[in-house]
């Protein structure tokens, strides 16, 4: 058999984004569709809780000896930024304890780092963005600790919706979000967040945007925006907003 070796050139260099994630997370799937062709995401979970979506499970989620072990576990495959893919588990206890994450996982050894609300507030920065509508799958104390995060931005919940889930939270279907998201909006809000990285959005956000006129911030979309953001990567996937960012 005759082959000629220049043809098999190749593979495309890789580059790495470590994830971590909550042990609950399903989208995966999702995950990659926000990524170009040449990045890799290499997931870490945080350990098994026996508690429902809920206050409890976004403090367990988001302790910061989770975060470390985690990162470590995928040091040796050199991601060039570490993500802590957790809406929750990054604003249930304010601005200062998502920053700390951040450093909880550079401490650990990541070259970078990122939180999804710290995205969320990186993009709302960016886009000089004040007063938003919210969408979220928890219940209502844990949407109320969103609210506080946003506040502590300066930024002000002109309205807002909650399923009430206390689990299996990537099985709603497009049509309900769809619905909800439009319930949710306000015209007083400059842009739609809807929160849970395990809640599925992604083919819901071109037509939502172009139906509103605004806006429609996601959770994955956020987080894997700043990721590529930091490796001036191009950003991929849908969202006007996606072009209006350095």
């Amino acid at each position: 058999m005759d082959f000629d070796l220049l043809e098999f050139e190749g593979p495309l260099a890789q580059r790495g984004i470590g994830v971590i994630a909550p042990f609950d997370l399903a989208l995966e799937r999702e995950l990659w569709r926000w990524v170009p062709m040449e990045v890799s995401l290499h997931l870490a979970r945080t350990p098994y809780e026996p508690v429902p979506v809920s206050m409890e499970m976004a403090q367990l989620v988001s302790d910061s000896r989770h975060l470390a072990a985690a990162t470590r576990d995928v040091l040796h495959v050199e991601p060039e930024v570490v993500a802590y893919l957790c809406t929750s588990g990054s604003f249930v206890n304010g601005v200062d304890y998502e920053r700390s994450l951040t450093k909880a996982i550079c401490d650990a050894g990541a070259t970078d780092a990122v939180t999804t609300s710290g995205a969320l507030a990186e993009v709302l920065h960016q886009l000089d963005l004040h007063r938003v509508s919210v969408l979220t799958p928890y219940d209502g104390d844990l949407t109320g600790k969103l609210h506080d995060f946003l506040a502590e931005l300066g930024v002000d919940t002109v309205s807002s919706d909650h399923l009430g889930l206390g689990g299996g939270i990537w099985k709603v279907s497009y049509r309900t979000i769809a619905e909800r998201i439009l319930a949710a909006d306000h015209a007083d809000a400059e842009a739609i967040f809807v929160s849970c990285t395990n809640l599925p959005t992604y083919d819901l956000i071109e037509p939502l945007e172009s139906a509103l006129g605004k806006p429609v911030l996601t959770a994955n979309q956020l987080t894997m925006w700043a990721c590529l953001r930091r490796m001036n990567l191009p950003i991929v996937g849908p969202g006007k907003w996606l072009r209006e960012v350095d």
